[in-house]
């Protein structure tokens, strides 16, 4: 025999005895010791809050093999509890029961989650319960699931024609358009939650009485809930919903301890003319959180006391012409998805574009006016008619006529966490603001300083610059 035969056929041989050795190796073989058992990510896994009717988002946890075998689990199946409002994909396959589902050993698979809970009959909201069982060898164990359904109003493409009150007792939930006629007033009792699905918006022809408290407030806002990705939830992301629109024949507007947020363009005002009362009194309010700004006035007066302005695209209060006071306030950007494109506060003239701010009146006293973007539109006011007073500001400057006592360049030292996605506007401990307003500086028209701040905190003397006092103080 040839030596290149010989070693061709000693190779042959070789590998012929090693197969059952690799069949060895890939062959893992399936436990069946009951002792050894599936790990699971969680041991309750809750879907949050859903409207009745449909479907949540989706939720997921991990179940783990830490075996060195492969681990069969011969059965996972909902408990029954919830009446089949739970649904469930395991390693990709949908359905309510899934049999002989296998881990790899040291590997996991996904569980994915979610549910449908239909309205329930005298209840503003409810908790529901079931649980993913899973049988290995025959031990069963499971993970709890819990989710949360909200019975609603329903309001689509309504007038409201005569004077009405929207209470508190069921979330209401605005398709289309809410409108509010001429002549006629919407009140919104303190605790009232308006919820606006996707290019809905409230129109208000007539008059609105938003009239929350410190431990009830009025709540408008997008209606979809959970995530959007990562840890992001929707109430952080703007554009869920249209706004508030007040129209020229609108009149005696007043908000307390009201939050409008997750808006296409905030509350506009547009041609309410500038008498007095103000057409819309702020007090202790907090507009937040959309692509335009959070105000925008046209040839309209306003008056804000105790209300925060926060995160905006375009800049968070435009006014054009006008009346305005802003006192203890908070104009605060640190919106997320973009690097604001215009100022905090922008001034218009109502000749559109007038370099001289000709018709516009703004006095802004014990206010905060920082974050991203320029503070103001305007840092030279000589000539105008807008003064800032005892204000806390980005920007470095030095006082003149129309800036007064001014903090320049100070942070004042917010909760806020950008990354985190908290926007906390509350103040920390060691705040320069804290116990720093010049009561005299608020201009005899303004609105009287509420005892308590939007969460609830007393008022300090003398107060915090701004609209909130420390997070601390409750």
């Amino acid at each position: 025999m040839s030596t290149k035969l010989y070693h061709f056929f000693t190779a042959i041989t070789l590998i012929l005895f090693s197969l059952p050795l690799l069949t060895g190796c890939i062959e893992d073989g399936v436990t069946t010791s009951p002792a050894d058992q599936p790990v699971f990510s969680t041991d309750t896994l809750r879907l949050g809050s859903v409207f009745t009717g449909e479907g949540t988002p989706t939720h997921s946890f991990k179940v783990y093999n830490r075996h060195d075998k492969i681990l069969s689990i011969s059965e996972i199946s909902f408990t029954g509890e919830s009446g089949s409002m739970f649904r469930a994909n395991v390693d990709g396959l949908s359905g309510t029961s899934f049999r002989d589902i296998e881990i790899r050993p040291n590997d996991s698979i996904y569980v994915f989650i979610e549910a449908t809970i239909p309205p329930a009959a005298d209840k503003p909201a409810f908790d529901v319960m079931d649980a993913l069982q899973f049988t290995v060898n025959g031990v069963t164990s499971k993970v709890v699931l819990t989710a949360r359904g909200c019975n609603f109003d329903r309001l689509q493409n309504r007038v409201i024609t005569s004077d009405t009150t929207l209470r508190a007792d069921l979330p209401h939930r605005i398709f289309d358009t809410l409108t509010v006629a001429q002549g006629v007033t919407l009140t919104l009792e303190a605790g009232a939650e308006l919820y606006f699905h996707d290019k809905a918006f409230l129109r208000i022809e007539g008059t609105l009485r938003s009239l929350g408290s410190a431990r009830q407030p009025v709540l408008m806002r997008g209606d979809r809930t959970g995530i959007v990705a990562a840890d992001i939830p929707y109430e952080v992301m703007s554009r869920q919903w249209e706004g508030v629109l007040f129209t020229s024949t609108s009149r005696n507007n007043r908000m307390e301890y009201t939050v409008i947020e997750n808006t296409v363009s905030g509350v506009t005002l547009d041609s309410l003319g500038t008498g007095m009362p103000e057409p819309l009194q702020l007090v202790n309010c907090r507009l937040r959180n959309s692509h335009g700004y959070v105000l925008d006035s046209r040839a309209t007066s306003v008056s804000a006391t105790g209300t925060e302005f926060a995160e905006a695209a375009s800049g968070l209060v435009h006014l054009a012409g006008g009346f305005h006071t802003f006192s203890y306030c908070t104009f605060a950007n640190n919106y997320l998805f973009t690097y604001p494109w215009g100022a905090a506060i922008q001034f218009e003239g109502d000749i559109p574009d007038d370099t001289y701010l000709q018709g516009i009146s703004a006095t802004i006293t014990n206010s905060i006016i920082y974050g991203l973007g320029p503070d103001l539109s305007h840092l030279d006011l000589s000539g105008t008619d807008i003064y800032l007073e005892r204000c806390i500001m980005r920007s470095a400057g030095t006082d003149d006529d129309h800036f007064l006592n001014i903090l320049w360049d100070t942070d004042p030292l917010f909760l806020t966490d950008r990354q985190a996605y908290l926007f906390d506007y509350r103040l920390s401990p060691d705040s320069p603001a804290l116990m720093t307003s010049d009561p005299t500086a608020t201009p005899s028209g303004a609105q009287p300083l509420p005892a308590t701040d939007f969460y609830g905190a007393p008022r300090t003397s003398p107060a915090a610059i701004g609209a909130m006092e420390s997070a601390t103080v409750n």
